[in-house]
């Protein structure tokens, strides 16, 4: 009776919070002291609303804890042991809108909320500082081609956001104001609406090929907020990958160990458009060597549209599980563009320990080398004259499992490059919550 007590409270002064900001302010969360307030009154209001719940598990896995259904993505963490349980935490299984993720025939309609505040911009998503914001409202709709008798089966994905990293998210990589790109699309206060994935997918046996729009196969991290560990994004991440692509792409599942895959994309980031002759190869494998170690290599290469020609890019992922607690994951990026003379390279390593299902601990390091010529210097600062420049950061903070459908990230942020002459400290939390 206490616990539904104290969740009732909780809630009532979320509701309290969320008014009271609202009715001072317009509706506008504006920048400065009211939006950390407002996180400070949140996290307090959950804390009553969580205090009756106790009891953990321990769970293998360093991405974040809270599950929807997304697209394939190459670089899942590998398989990992069964749990160690300790005792019942009571989180349950996630809940999507309808459908609950099933994989059989059924449709699937979910999504999530990501709202967050950061204390200083670093021009990586997180742009908007002191501004308790939407980062994204999301929604999707897919139904998933399964192929489990060897019959042919088809399936499809529709995905739509709208916050602060719909701009960010939009197909860039178009010619002109189309699909997503158009002014309609983009409103004021830095927000936007996106359509980053709409395709169509037939599967037959270990072979599957998806049509459209989707999201691309290069990297660990990627957009949607409940599949990065961290609320900041790598630094290689937004200036060496790219987000999404408009093509095909197969996935072919060679055996229980190897997955191959290979498509033609028109370009970087487009939206059922193309930029020029924007013309590339997508594809490369994964390998899972056992249950505790993959490796992943995703490469594109030929005409980029937007970002250049006579391109070449690859990324490694090597996910190792060290412990029942411990993960790791080690990441290298190249991109080189001929015709503009873009150059970078990147390394990058996460750490994830799991105290119990509802915590874990994370820090990310990472080395990203630029050009003078294209590469990226923070806040619009002058690039160096010549040569090349080094950027790092150092990442640390943890994922919270207040319930099985939301996620706290807290983290704190290190930036800083000696020839840019450049130093940032960063504190930002966000909180996700998937439906």
């Amino acid at each position: 009776m206490a616990s539904s007590a104290n969740i009732v409270l909780g809630l009532l002064l979320i509701r309290k919070q969320i008014t009271m900001l609202v009715t001072t302010q317009g509706g506008d969360m504006k920048r400065g002291k009211s939006g950390w307030m407002f996180v400070l009154g949140l996290i307090g209001s959950g804390a009553l609303g969580l205090s009756g719940v106790q009891g953990q598990t321990i769970n293998n896995v360093g991405t974040p804890a809270t599950v929807v259904s997304f697209q394939d993505d190459a670089a899942t963490p590998a398989p990992v042991a069964e749990p160690v349980v300790c005792c019942d935490s009571g989180l349950g299984e996630p809940r999507t809108l309808f459908g609950n993720g099933c994989s059989d025939s059924c449709l699937n309609i979910g999504g999530w909320f990501a709202m967050g505040i950061h204390s200083k911009s670093n021009d990586l998503f997180n742009s908007n500082p002191d501004s308790f914001d939407l980062s994204q409202g999301w929604m999707f709709v897919e139904k998933e081609a399964n192929s489990t008798s060897g019959e042919l089966a088809f399936g499809f994905r529709f995905d739509a956001m709208y916050g602060v990293d719909g701009p960010d998210t939009q197909a860039f990589g178009n010619p002109g104001p189309t699909w997503d790109r158009d002014p309609a699309f983009t409103r004021g206060g830095k927000y936007g609406w996106a359509l980053p994935q709409l395709y169509g997918e037939v599967a037959m046996g270990d072979l599957s090929v998806k049509i459209g729009h989707f999201y691309t196969l290069v990297g660990y991290e990627s957009v949607p907020a409940p599949q990065n560990f961290f609320y900041s994004h790598s630094i290689m991440m937004y200036n060496s990958e790219p987000f999404t692509h408009s093509g095909a792409i197969a996935t072919y599942e060679m055996n229980n160990c190897t997955t191959l895959y290979g498509g033609w994309t028109a370009g970087w980031d487009t939206g059922f458009d193309q930029f020029g002759d924007g013309s590339t190869f997508l594809g490369g494998f994964t390998r899972k060597f056992n249950d505790d170690a993959s490796f992943t290599y995703m490469t594109t290469f030929g005409d980029l549209g937007a970002r250049g020609d006579d391109a070449y890019s690859h990324s490694m992922v090597l996910d190792l599980q060290l412990t029942e607690r411990l993960q790791t994951v080690f990441q290298s990026d190249v991109l080189r563009v001929n015709s503009t003379g873009e150059d970078n390279f990147a390394l990058s390593n996460y750490m994830f320990y799991t105290v119990s299902d509802r915590l874990t601990v994370g820090r990310r390091i990472e080395w990203w080398k630029g050009d003078n010529v294209t590469g990226y210097a923070p806040h619009g600062g002058t690039l160096p004259a010549s040569g090349s420049h080094s950027q790092y950061e150092g990442t640390y903070g943890f994922n919270y499992r207040a319930t099985s459908n939301l996620t706290v990230r807290p983290e704190y942020r290190y930036d800083w490059s000696p020839g840019l002459d450049y130093k940032e400290s960063v504190f930002g939390i966000d909180f996700v919550m998937t439906f």
